[in-house]
């Protein structure tokens, strides 16, 4: 069976068409050199014909200075409609199934910024099983050598914008297509005053000595006219975090202690400090090692919410290093995202942004998942679905990049289960808005 390269969707159908129409094809995703074990042809199509697949993937090995690892893949969910879904740089695909999909393509007259592959492997997932292998099959040269950390914001590079309103047009289209599209309203909060102060800070923290001074004093900085608090939810730090909490005196600082019984993520502390008496109106999020750019924060965050009725606002942040230098990318602001469209969008990226900021009352009514990933991201996403979400594209937070962040160079494995989540994630919700508009329709 002869690979091939894929460059585009036209290329594609003229190999198959001149290659003898056999019931599967492998294309090749990028330039990287592999060498195929004896058996990988025979195996991975045992797979695709037992189980009809569409499209067929497997784990595959990375060769460098001489060292083999191991580069494992997961497997695909009717959410994993991000564009930079890892299948490996060789897939199967089902001929017919490509044949049918291309045709429909070429009819649409579009131009493909990646050559039509993003297009391609959506329009092959609808109705159709996507398979993963989980046997290691082939071995590849590496070429990308950066932390987990330096490859988080690919995506909103600002370098990448083009590619990335061409994702969104595509991505859009296949929401039309299974009836996926969402138009988020504005909410009415003129008769929700029953609050203790109109804005929180919450900050769930464990063993971040090193940082929750600075992230304290940059909350209890803020110049807001309004009353508001901080509330800290520390989840059982053993390293000085709580001693040094305790010692704060400031009648705005509300200390949530968690022992390790309770079993709580990030998310379970989220739930701790929005289900406390003393949460106001807005509830507005600080990592235990990030700090506010400056001292009207929450200024800017409460007057985005007043201005368009919105259930959740999201800031921009730079990336920094512990002293405060920007570091690449610099600016993180989601400028892809749109009032018309950012909603429906927000499924195929990987985040909102920061400092995210919710409506009290929606959050409880939802609560997040009781994870230390992902957690935000399942509630943006809640909310977005019904409701407006305001952006502000001024830089109000500083997100420091340092030793001790917990996603700066993670294992294939750890990066794995971290997307396998966020694609469970969007599997729920897209499920929940096909749904919703059929009870609509």
């Amino acid at each position: 069976m002869k690979i091939i390269r894929f460059k585009d969707i036209s290329g594609l159908r003229d190999d198959i068409l001149n290659g003898g129409l056999e019931q599967f094809v492998v294309i090749n995703l990028d330039d990287r050199t592999y060498s195929l074990d004896d058996n990988y042809f025979q195996r991975m199509e045992e797979v695709a014909s037992d189980a009809d697949s569409s499209i067929t993937y497997c784990h595959y090995r990375e060769h460098s200075e001489g060292k083999i690892t191991l580069h494992p893949v997961i497997d695909y969910q009717f959410g994993s409609v991000r564009d930079d879904f890892d299948f490996g740089p060789l897939v199967m695909l089902n001929v017919a199934d490509a044949l049918a999909a291309t045709e429909e393509m070429l009819n649409t007259g579009t131009e493909w910024i990646d050559g039509g592959w993003y297009e391609l492997r959506l329009r092959m997932s609808v109705g159709r099983t996507i398979a993963a292998v989980p046997e290691y099959l082939y071995t590849v040269n590496k070429t990308d050598f950066r932390k987990s950390g330096e490859k988080q914001h690919d995506y909103v590079n600002p370098r990448n914008l083009v590619y990335q309103g061409h994702m969104e047009r595509i991505f859009t289209d296949f929401l039309i297509a299974t009836g996926g599209l969402v138009t988020p309203q504005e909410i009415d909060s003129k008769e929700d005053d029953n609050f203790p102060v109109t804005a929180s800070v919450i900050i769930p923290v464990r063993n971040r000595v090193k940082t929750i001074g600075e992230a304290v004093k940059s909350a209890l900085s803020q110049t807001f006219k309004e009353p508001f608090n901080v509330i800290v939810v520390d989840n059982d730090s053993t390293d000085g975090t709580r001693e040094l909490l305790e010692s704060i005196e400031d009648p705005r600082l509300i200390l949530i202690k968690v022992s390790s019984e309770e079993h709580l993520g990030i998310g379970g502390c989220w739930n701790k400090a929005i289900l406390s008496s003393s949460c106001g109106k807005y509830a507005v999020q600080l990592d235990s090692d990030d700090i506010y750019s400056d001292s009207r924060t929450l200024d800017k965050i409460v007057e985005k919410f007043r201005e368009e009725n919105c259930g959740m606002v999201v800031g921009s942040y730079i990336l920094t290093d512990f002293q405060l230098k920007e570091i690449p990318p610099g600016l993180i602001d989601h400028k892809e995202w749109t009032d018309l469209n950012g909603a429906n969008n927000a499924l195929r990226v990987n985040g909102f942004g920061a400092p995210r900021a919710f409506y009290t009352p929606l959050v409880r009514n939802v609560l997040f998942p009781n994870v230390s990933y992902g957690e935000d991201y399942a509630m943006a996403l809640r909310i977005s679905r019904d409701y407006k979400v305001g952006r502000i594209f001024e830089p109000i937070y500083f997100c420091r990049r340092w030793e001790g962040n917990s996603d700066a160079d993670l294992s294939i494995e750890k990066t794995n289960e971290h997307n396998e989540y966020k694609d469970f994630i969007r599997s729920v919700e897209l499920i929940a808005r096909i749904r919703a508009n059929m009870n609509e329709a």
